[in-house]
């Protein structure tokens, strides 16, 4: 069976966005793209893949009129190749990936998401043993909160993915999936959206892990993870964390200088247990799993970390880079935030003074630049 981990080990190349974005693929779930590129293209030979499809889902129980209504309105979205095709391998520091997952504005809105849905996560503890803080920290590390659940039509998508054919079987098997979920009635094609890739709702599941652990907790006879209530998808994370072997009552880490774990050299060190491996089935990172359990410890009421991070790559620190993104938006070459990531926007700003000033253009941030704006 596949599993949300399988998919995490195919995607792992996406990129984080860049300089204080958050680490979704998608943008917000109030209104559908409007990019021309992620809008339904005329293309015959995604027709005729799907006419052959149409065989394949009926010989594996799907019924004429689901499939039939699933693709209505569907179509090749070239933008999700293009977003396929230009992954690119890539790694954050670990400094980088909590100044993104885990800023202040994040914690302070996560501590107000679990405020407004105390009631429904304490619950689901008791349920499923998971507790609340790491549910609601992988709801805001996946959809920030359900502010980002996703707008592309997953039928779309998924069928896209599945033509193209460099991930042809796996992508179909989502697909077949997908259809499974519409033929149960659990959602409708026109609110079956999601990521470029097809993960779904709040906590961004894939129809096969959908299939395997999602719940309907309200229990109002679907398991919505789409809509606004957050409360099935919240459960259904419980429920895929409980699944994948939770332990009630074990940690899955603690700072400790002379723990087992330091992602960054000359940075902070961790001592994982039981659960930490568990959180990593849900993505299989490192960094993923000490994002959303600092991110969980910080909505609970803890503090930043205590351990320093080193000087970067450029030896700059953190504080630095801060300062160098705000002088370069104050000298007009607008960084985009400044959130101490360099990433696409930073360094293009970066390039354009260095430039404008007749520098060697670089794209680099450095001492120098910083004392040089």
């Amino acid at each position: 069976m596949f599993t949300r981990r399988t998919f995490t080990l195919l995607l792992a190349a996406v990129p984080l966005s860049a300089c204080a974005a958050d680490p979704v693929i998608s943008a917000g779930s109030s209104a559908r793209t409007t990019d021309p590129a992620l809008l339904p293209q005329p293309n015959p030979g995604w027709n005729d893949w799907v006419a052959g499809f149409k065989g394949r889902a009926a010989a594996k129980g799907i019924r004429a009129d689901v499939t039939d209504r699933a693709f209505r309105g569907a179509g090749y979205l070239p933008g999700v190749v293009a977003r396929d095709r230009n992954q690119t391998e890539f790694k954050r520091s670990f400094e980088d990936y909590i100044a993104i997952v885990a800023p202040e504005s994040k914690v302070q809105a996560g501590r107000a998401a679990f405020a407004r849905n105390r009631n429904t996560l304490n619950a689901i503890e008791s349920r499923y043993g998971v507790p609340a803080q790491i549910v609601c920290a992988i709801w805001g590390v996946e959809s920030n909160y359900g502010v980002r659940r996703g707008d592309i039509p997953t039928i779309s998508a998924l069928s896209t993915l599945a033509y193209d054919g460099r991930r042809g079987a796996f992508f179909e098997g989502q697909l077949i999936a997908a259809l499974q979920i519409l033929q149960a009635g659990d959602v409708t094609p026109a609110r079956m959206v999601g990521s470029w890739a097809g993960a779904m709702g709040h906590t961004q599941f894939i129809p096969t892990s959908y299939l395997q652990s999602a719940v309907d907790f309200t229990g109002d006879g679907r398991r919505d993870i789409w809509g606004d209530d957050p409360a099935d998808a919240l459960a259904s994370t419980a429920s895929y964390l409980s699944g994948a072997g939770w332990k009630r009552g074990a940690s899955w880490a603690v700072e400790d200088a002379d723990g087992n774990l330091t992602p960054d050299a000359g940075g902070p060190s961790f001592r994982t247990g039981p659960n930490f491996r568990v959180i990593k089935r849900y993505n299989n990172s490192d960094s993923y799993a000490l994002g959303v359990g600092h991110l969980a410890d910080r909505i609970a009421g803890g503090g930043p970390l205590r351990q320093a991070f080193g000087p970067d790559r450029f030896g700059m620190t953190i504080d630095q880079r801060k300062a160098l993104q705000r002088k370069l938006t104050a000298a007009g070459f607008d960084t985009d935030g400044s959130d101490g990531v360099i990433g696409p926007k930073s360094r293009a700003a970066i390039s354009a003074y260095q430039q404008s000033r007749g520098m060697a253009v670089t794209g680099d941030p450095s001492l120098a630049l910083l004392n040089a704006i």
